[in-house]
């Protein structure tokens, strides 16, 4: 059941009246499947690897930047260019050496969702965008899993447990995705390096509760949690039964994110572009992030896009790039919307994917 070395590993579990050697094997027999090694899946990834779950699953396409490593401290100065689900997983091999983990270095995806989902028991998503909330969501409901849901916003942060036993969904909570414009992410605003820590420990928790069958799942209920008052409050949802998922979509298009002009170049070919053609390229981040690190061309904040697009009327090729690749998204749209017979593009991955394509620190 245990060697002994396993044994003194999880002491302190083995004598808890509510785990003990019953629960500790549920633990081990529990394979959990984690969406993003970033901020909240950082923590959720090092307390699962801790307390023994048998088989973790880390799905991430991302690679380390030194500025993940406020809040992402999983990784060190050391990391940094290497893929995140590959790196988490050496070291959480030290942490723990009697757990199988297992990477999928892609994106979470509607091709490959379901397959993944169905190799799983519980669903973890640490995710930051709304498209693979949405699909998150509803894999988990084709696939009949559980999905421990956190969400962080500045000094803010969410949990709740979406499908449990049938449950209430995300989708019951938000039956539809807020307007791109609207949705800002810690790139653009920033989060309070501790908070993604928080609340990656407290679904954790909920896994490790699933996983035992003990305390009361967080399911229907939505708790919110303010680090600068430490206030928390928990609003109830119940399902509703009319919502019917029988299929995955494209959550970009149904996120309101238009693939119409959407023509990304990656950052291997954008440096080729430079080299051989004549292009101008427009940084859409603020002031302070280009002042940190650039790769040319002109400036022009996304808020003041709209009023300036002047400027770029005689340019035949454009190149728009930003921190991670979705507000120059927003730029290729509002430009090709101008004109529409120029040649505009987008760096996908942003300043993030160049600086981690070339090693640069």
């Amino acid at each position: 059941m245990f060697s002994t070395a396993e044994k003194k590993h999880y002491q302190r579990h083995l004598i808890l009246d509510k785990i003990g050697i019953l629960g500790q094997q549920k633990i081990k027999n529990t394979k959990v499947l984690v969406i993003g090694a970033g901020g909240l899946g950082c923590p959720i990834l090092q307390y699962l690897t801790a307390a023994g779950i048998g088989t973790i699953g880390i799905v991430d396409n991302d690679h380390v930047t030194q500025s993940n490593l406020q809040r992402q401290v999983l990784f060190s100065y050391d990391d940094i260019g290497k893929p995140k689900a590959t790196c988490a997983k050496e070291k959480l091999s030290k942490l723990n050496p009697h757990i199988t983990i297992e990477t999928h270095v892609c994106f979470l995806t509607s091709e490959n969702a379901i397959g993944l989902f169905q190799q799983y028991d519980i669903i973890v998503d640490g995710s930051d965008n709304f498209q693979t909330r949405y699909l998150s969501n509803d894999a988990a409901v084709l696939t009949q899993k559980p999905l421990v849901f956190g969400a962080i916003f500045k000094f803010e942060g969410q949990v709740s447990v979406f499908n449990y036993l049938n449950g209430p969904t995300y989708r019951c909570l938000f039956p539809n995705p807020p307007t791109p414009s609207s949705i800002p992410n810690c790139t653009d605003i920033g989060v309070l390096g501790v908070l993604p820590g928080i609340i990656g420990c407290y679904q954790a928790n909920e896994v490790l509760k699933i996983a035992c069958n003990i305390g009361e799942i967080l399911s229907g209920k939505l708790l919110s949690i303010n680090s600068l008052n430490l206030q928390q409050n928990t609003i109830t949802f119940t399902k509703n039964n009319t919502l019917q998922i029988e299929k995955l979509l494209d959550y970009d298009v149904f996120c309101g994110l238009s693939k119409k002009y959407m023509v990304n170049i990656s950052p291997e070919d954008l440096k080729q572009l430079i080299a051989t053609e004549s292009l101008c390229l427009v940084d859409v981040r603020k002031t302070m992030e280009r002042e940190h690190f650039h790769i040319g061309g002109i400036h022009i904040p996304l808020h003041e896009l709209p009023q300036r697009i002047h400027e770029l009327k005689d340019k035949e090729i454009l190149v728009f790039y930003c921190q991670v690749g979705q507000r120059s998204r927003f730029a290729t749209e509002i430009a090709k919307e101008k004109y529409p017979q120029k040649n505009i593009q987008n760096l996908a991955g942003g300043i993030d994917a160049w600086r981690s394509a070339f090693n640069l620190s």
